[in-house]
């Protein structure tokens, strides 16, 4: 097994293509043709963390955060990023980071945190335009079904819990042949005229060059008559944040015991209760202060996240309760769901998860 196999199966689950533009996700070091020996799970690709790699014969670190986040203009070991990194290119182990691409996706790190609180009815709090497109195409009836059948395995015609979504319409259709023309039906130097079914189905805006092949490959016509057209619709599946609701409603200072415990804190930061009960709750793992706004608009009674300025406190404006429950401490089961994801896919190969706890910030 290569490291691009295992490379492939994170990047099917969090397409690269949903990383923000500042974000530095994806292979660091070392190369996707390199055997895999062993695959070892974290958040931060940290000099110790490479250390437990080496001592466990694991020459692929997966790791949430990107240890290359900006560009180093030198690797002389006067940091903790350059030591990083040249402890993994002495030591031959690839460095792959996986970063908010998982963030955005609904069943990533925002879902664990989710399920920890036993949350239900999720949605992404911050779903994202420009992630959709629509194919249509013209096929002749006796060939459309198998047509289909290609898109469909290839990821288009999915729209939230129903899949082999496409819309078609019968209509005729004309062409002439030229001399050096192969038609699937009429003949050279004549104009043909033909029942053709026009189909649209949405894809991800990702799959476009797959899309666009694997009609072509599944397609009866030498030449196919296709449009993409880019969709406004919001991917409701991808996004910033995500809301949920609780099975029954608890008094907000039982909730926070809840919340301590679920995520082994010795504190939360948070502003005034305010004397309701906690029922609907949203969630960003990490820094989520831009996403108050939208917290509030959703009509949750509290918004779980990290790195809240003091004076970004004071957003709340007593609509909402904002808990401040640590970065790492809010990412820190992402490390449970990258096992998940490898061991379900290779069962009988070493996934392992860090025992070095990167959390630079310590409490008194």
């Amino acid at each position: 097994m290569t490291i691009g196999s295992v490379i492939q199966v994170l990047e099917s689950f969090a397409p690269p293509a949903l990383q923000e533009n500042y974000d530095n996700a994806g292979l660091l070091t070392g190369q996707a043709t390199q055997a895999c020996t062993g695959i070892l799970c974290c958040l931060d690709a940290t000099e110790a963390v490479l250390e437990e790699a080496i001592e466990k014969r694991c020459n692929l670190v997966v790791a949430h955060h990107p240890i290359i986040f900006s560009g180093l203009k030198k690797i002389n070991g006067n940091n903790y990023v350059e030591r990083a990194v040249i402890k993994a290119i002495k030591n031959d182990i690839a460095l792959y980071a996986i970063h908010t691409n998982l963030d955005n996706v609904i069943e990533g790190v925002n879902a664990q945190i989710a399920a920890k609180l036993g949350l239900v009815n999720l949605k992404v709090l911050a779903p994202k335009e420009g992630l959709l497109e629509k194919l249509f195409f013209f096929v002749p009836a006796e060939a459309a079904d198998k047509v289909l059948d290609a898109l469909f395995d290839a990821g288009g015609g999915t729209i939230g819990n129903y899949k082999e979504c496409s819309f078609s319409v019968l209509g005729k259709g004309t062409f002439f042949p030229g001399a050096k023309a192969n038609p699937y039906s009429g003949v050279v130097g004549s104009r043909h005229e033909g029942e053709e079914l026009k189909i649209e189905l949405l894809y991800p805006a990702w799959l476009r060059n797959k899309m666009v092949a694997v009609l072509k490959q599944n397609h009866p016509y030498e030449e196919v008559a296709y449009e993409l057209i880019p969709v406004k619709n919001p991917h409701q599946e991808i996004g910033s944040g995500i809301t949920g609701e609780l099975p029954e409603a608890m008094e907000a200072i039982d909730f926070l015991q809840k919340l301590k415990t679920a995520f082994g804190l010795s504190v939360v930061k948070h502003t005034a209760l305010m004397g309701k009960k906690i029922k609907k709750i949203s969630v960003c793992g990490g820094a989520g202060s831009f996403l108050i706004k939208n917290a509030i608009n959703s009509g949750s009674d509290i918004y779980i996240t990290s790195d809240i300025k003091y004076h970004e406190f004071f957003d709340a404006g007593g609509q909402i309760i904002i808990a401040d429950i640590g970065h790492y401490e809010s990412e820190q089961f992402t490390i449970e769901l990258l096992c998940n994801i490898l061991q379900e896919k290779f069962p009988n190969f070493a996934v392992l998860k860090t025992t070095v706890n990167t959390n630079p910030v310590q409490y008194f």
